[in-house]
């Protein structure tokens, strides 16, 4: 992985989420820089975090940890920029040690930021704390971790008592059902964290693990998923699914107040999706429609913070095949290594 791959993969993957009506995104990733540069070059907004991990990485090869220097970097850097949004993005519960996570915790405080990572998603990590007699989400509530701040993304193997516990900390969730069902690893119990009052906004997990970055294809997957394991047909109607995908995905940010909605005083994030191709008709319930018919492909306009991004289905500031090339061109090693998981991608 390089600089330029990521900034390229980036904005390509920019041009992706606004083709398909998608104004905001997070991003926990290396070379984060470089992604920052992507959203200020497309004007995307986007809360970004560089991954903290207990050991080398491709943009801090010599020392583990080095994700600690780039993010208090990308704080200092992007400080009041309305596009890019700093968070603190340790990996997950077991890939830092225990003091490194209090660390990144008192850095979410210090800037007043985001601090998101994988929680409850492994079965090995369900095993590794309950040997410990508790819970991924326990442990971080005993390290004083789980609070407003947290943004726990996966949350697949969830107790009860751990849901109550969100509730009460006011910690929110990043629910990515197509990765999590593509890998086989199960169906969050969102039903029980929105009767609990858990703020639960949909996620994509990126191209790697969900191989798109479309809100149409969570939605309509997040229906069947849902009502296939909880049996019950009646489980979220499709106004719901729409709301977790725009204003549930605001609230997960902690910026719903900002965004996620039209209303008098908010950023004015306008998507239109057209009826007219063959998909969308007839259209007896909007809602519905979005859910179960609509795909990025009906979507006609796109307006980010007042800026008409997409009009009559095209970007009006990217230069797609260009860019397209240009990645093609600079993903070449690294395809050619990928190439060896080419059965399981």
């Amino acid at each position: 992985m390089t600089p330029e791959l990521v900034y390229l993969g980036a904005k390509y993957g920019i041009a992706e989420m606004l083709l398909a009506g998608v104004t905001t995104f997070l991003d926990m990733y290396y070379f984060e820089d470089e992604v920052a540069r992507a959203c200020r070059e497309t004007g995307m907004r986007g809360y970004l975090g560089e991954t903290i991990i207990g050991q080398t990485t491709c943009d801090s090869p010599d020392t583990p940890y080095g994700g600690f220097d780039i993010a208090e970097a990308m704080f200092a850097r992007y400080r009041g920029c309305d596009l890019v949004r700093p968070i603190v993005a340790p990996h997950g519960t077991t890939t830092l040690d225990v003091d490194a996570l209090r660390r990144c915790y008192e850095m979410a405080l210090r800037h007043d930021a985001l601090m998101t990572l994988h929680v409850s998603e492994m079965e090995y990590e369900m095993k590794h704390f309950a040997d410990m007699g508790m819970t991924p989400m326990q442990f971080l509530d005993g390290i004083g971790a789980a609070d407003t701040h947290l943004l726990a993304a996966h949350c697949i193997h969830l107790t009860p008592e751990d849901i109550t516990l969100m509730a009460r900390r006011g910690v929110r969730v990043a629910h990515c059902i197509g990765s999590n069902t593509k890998a086989g690893k199960g169906v969050a119990p969102v039903a029980q964290l929105r009767a609990a009052g858990v703020a639960v906004g949909l996620g994509t997990d990126g191209p790697s693990s969900g191989n798109t970055l479309s809100m149409f294809d969570q939605m309509r997957l997040f229906a069947v998923c849902h009502k296939t394991a909880n049996h019950d047909r009646s489980l979220f109607p499709a106004r719901e699914i729409v709301a977790m995908a725009t204003r549930g995905g605001a609230q997960a940010l902690g910026a719903q107040e900002e965004f996620g909605q039209l209303r008098p005083g908010m950023r004015a994030d306008i998507v239109l999706v057209e009826t007219g191709s063959v998909n969308m008709f007839p259209v007896y319930n909007p809602y519905s429609a979005l859910v179960y018919s609509a795909n990025a492909s009906n979507v006609e306009a796109v307006m980010a913070g007042g800026v008409l991004r997409v009009r009559d289905k095209h970007l009006t500031q990217i230069d797609l095949p260009a860019l397209r090339a240009q990645l093609l061109e600079a993903m070449g090693p690294f395809a050619a290594s990928a190439a060896q998981y080419a059965d399981i991608i």
